[in-house]
C-alpha cells in the first residue's frame, strides 16, 4: 500500500480527532452522547470551532479522495502523489489547529493549499 492510500486512511480519521477536541473540552459525559449531534450545536468557543473543523474535515474527504484514487489510475509519479498527500494530511492538521485558535484568515490560506493539494493531484494525473 502506497503512502498516499495510508494518507486517505488518515484523511477519514482525521475527523475524529476535532469532534474528540470538541467533546472533552467542552464538559462531555457519556450521558450526553445519547444526543450527540445536539450536544455538539449547544457549544460555544473553541469547542464550537473544533465541531466546525470536523464538519469542514468530512466535506473534503471525498474529494481527496476520489484525488489519489485517480492519480494512482493514471499512473502519476508515486513520489510526487505521495508528497502531495503527505501535505494535504499536515495541512488539515494545521486548518483544525488554526479553527480552534479562531485563526480566522491563516485558517483560510491553510484551507486553501488543502484543495491545491487535491487539484494538484489531477495535475500530475494528467
Amino acid at each position: 500500500m502506497t503512502i498516499a492510500y495510508w494518507c486517505v486512511l488518515a484523511a477519514i480519521l482525521l475527523p475524529y480527532i476535532w469532534t474528540g477536541v470538541a467533546k472533552f473540552t467542552s464538559g462531555f459525559h457519556p450521558r450526553d452522547n445519547h444526543n450527540p449531534r445536539e450536544y455538539l450545536e449547544k457549544l460555544d468557543g473553541s469547542a464550537k470551532r473544533a465541531n466546525w473543523a470536523q464538519l469542514n474535515t468530512f466535506e473534503s474527504i471525498p474529494g481527496f479522495m476520489a484525488a489519489v484514487i485517480i492519480a494512482h489510475l493514471a499512473g502519476a509519479p508515486q513520489a510526487t502523489v505521495d508528497a502531495i498527500a503527505v501535505t494535504y494530511i499536515a495541512l488539515r492538521l494545521v486548518y483544525g489547529v488554526l479553527y480552534i485558535m479562531d485563526k480566522a484568515a491563516l485558517r483560510s490560506l491553510v484551507w486553501a493549499g488543502g484543495v491545491a493539494c487535491i487539484v494538484a493531484l489531477f495535475v500530475v494525473s494528467a
